[in-house]
């Protein structure tokens, strides 16, 4: 599973439809309607919120938002649209591990794409980060 902190601008077609899926799979670890990915890493950040839910909803809209854009046609009613919610942390060092880590997807995956960000000094992260000086996040599981 992996909760992009950058933005899904960033993401080729694989990706946005892999976030989409494994974001509604955390949308249910949080909502307790499966058993497995209880104490997955990626879900730290969302845990931590006051309001876990309405951080993951809010979240998918973004993801949303940016499939509609490119015309691709994922289901609304699988979210609920939320407001007011604080902005979560994360870290210049997350951002340039998950920069660095899409790079090299992208450079199998889709070239075009790949030579494209390659150039981008600094990618910009999903709406709800707010970026902050740091190494990388701590729950970041680094292979």
């Amino acid at each position: 599973m992996r909760i992009w902190s950058i933005h899904p601008r960033y993401l080729d077609a694989k990706g946005l439809v892999a976030l989409w899926r494994e974001t509604l799979l955390a949308k249910h670890v949080l909502e307790g309607k499966t058993k497995g990915y209880k104490n997955h890493p990626q879900l730290i950040r969302f845990k931590a919120l006051e309001d876990p839910l309405a951080g993951i909803n809010l979240y998918l809209k973004h993801v949303f938002d940016e499939a509609c854009q490119r015309g691709y046609n994922f289901d609304s009613t699988k979210f609920s649209n939320q407001i007011g919610l604080k902005q979560i942390s994360v870290t210049t060092g997350q951002m340039t591990f998950e920069k660095e880590h899409l790079l090299r997807k992208l450079e199998i995956r889709d070239m075009i794409k790949f030579n494209e960000y390659k150039v981008v000094s600094i990618f910009d992260q999903h709406p709800i980060f707010k970026i902050v000086e740091g190494d990388i996040e701590p729950w970041e599981v680094i292979t």
